[in-house]
């Protein structure tokens, strides 16, 4: 009995690999795709796969980061070991506190920067890994919900210049507080409902296929609905209102990342629960296959490769002179070949090490 069920969790581990190596593609092409300045300047077929990914890759990896909470708290919650539990939120604080810390130092860098936003995400769930379901459900459904309230309330655009994504004010104390939680790149209200949506999922025992297969089922269901109800209403309303109102409904009822409407998070959750779904029972179906270890390794290295495609790879076309005004066709490429060598790096890097550098140093410092 004990076999079967570490030979589970090592399959489960590996389908969770194979998805945050998905995600981390996913994040690649549509980063190079909008610091190169490429959104819309190619093929019509291009142009739609490509906007497909903005805001899902990323909303995926931070589901996958609840996911992974929970999986390391689930004995500790399940046997009600308060002293466990409190060395997990000791531990997720402290791992809080670096990803905040090495987002805060990337950000001058790369503006588009997660880790930030991730650290106080974790921060946030370090306080809820022993709340129950429904109090995760009402948590999220809360947290998706004030954000429409906040935009009509407060002004979205304050500190943008939206022609360059600049964000003035961001290093004082009220302007870094506002992009945190309100108008940043993945501000907590409402991102924080993936990380707490990958909570609730890492609880279900998605080494069961009917498991998977309900999760699938709502992730289609939900991906669907967001993109539906926003084609239909956009329509319909768009061809009934001024001109002048247009833009507030497409913002209200849009499915794009920014602003983050409920829509937006529905189809976020929903592609998180498809990529997931599907990976898990890939390498639970061919666990031990050759052909996943370059996905898995990608995947444990996630941390590294998200850095060094803004350090090495953006870093590498800034020195060539092609880093703006470039393609889709060219951007998508040199994506390709970003992964390419960080998957083959990735496999290197494995066959040697249980961890990534960056990795490496986050688990020996905090644990």
């Amino acid at each position: 009995m004990q076999h079967t069920e570490t030979t589970r969790n090592s399959q489960r581990i590996a389908g969770f690999d194979i998805a945050r190596a998905c995600a981390v593609v996913g994040m690649v092409i549509v980063n190079f795709k909008v610091v190169m300045g490429a959104s819309g300047k190619g093929p019509t077929w291009l142009v739609w796969i490509a906007s497909l990914l903005d805001g899902r890759a990323a909303a995926t990896f931070v589901v996958l980061a609840g996911v992974g909470i929970s999986l390391m708290s689930d004995m500790a919650r399940r046997a009600g070991d308060a002293k466990q539990i409190h060395q997990h939120r000791v531990t997720l604080v402290k791992r809080a506190v670096f990803l905040f810390v090495i987002g805060l130092l990337y950000t001058p860098i790369w503006p588009a920067d997660i880790l930030h936003f991730y650290g106080v995400y974790i921060a946030v769930a370090a306080m809820l890994i022993t709340a129950s379901k429904r109090w995760l459900v009402a948590i999220i459904g809360c947290v998706t919900a004030v954000f429409p309230v906040l935009f009509f309330t407060l002004d979205y655009e304050r500190g943008w210049d939206w022609e360059t994504l600049q964000y003035s004010g961001l290093w004082t104390v009220p302007g870094m507080f506002r992009h945190l939680f309100f108008n940043g790149f993945h501000p907590v209200l409402p991102w924080l409902s993936f990380l707490l949506f990958g909570m609730l999922l890492g609880r279900c025992d998605l080494s069961r296929s009917a498991t998977r297969k309900r999760w699938l089922i709502f992730g289609l269901s939900a991906t669907a609905m967001a993109e539906t109800t926003n084609w239909i209403i956009v329509t319909t309303l768009k061809a009934q209102v001024s001109p002048a109102h247009h833009e507030a409904i497409i913002a209200v009822f849009d499915t794009a990342p920014m602003p983050p409407m409920p829509l937006y998070i529905l189809a976020g959750i929903g592609v998180a629960c498809i990529v997931i779904s599907l990976s898990v029972s890939i390498g639970q179906g061919c666990a031990g296959a050759r052909w996943l270890t370059p996905l898995i390794s990608t995947g444990q290295l996630a941390l590294t490769l998200y850095v060094a495609h803004v350090i090495l790879g953006m870093g590498t076309l800034e020195a060539i002179g092609r880093l703006e005004d470039q393609s889709l066709v060219f951007s998508v490429g040199c994506a390709f070949a970003f992964c390419a060598l960080a998957i083959t790096f990735a496999v290197v890097w494995a066959s040697r090490f249980k961890r990534g550098p960056l990795e490496t140093i986050m688990r020996r410092l905090v644990g």
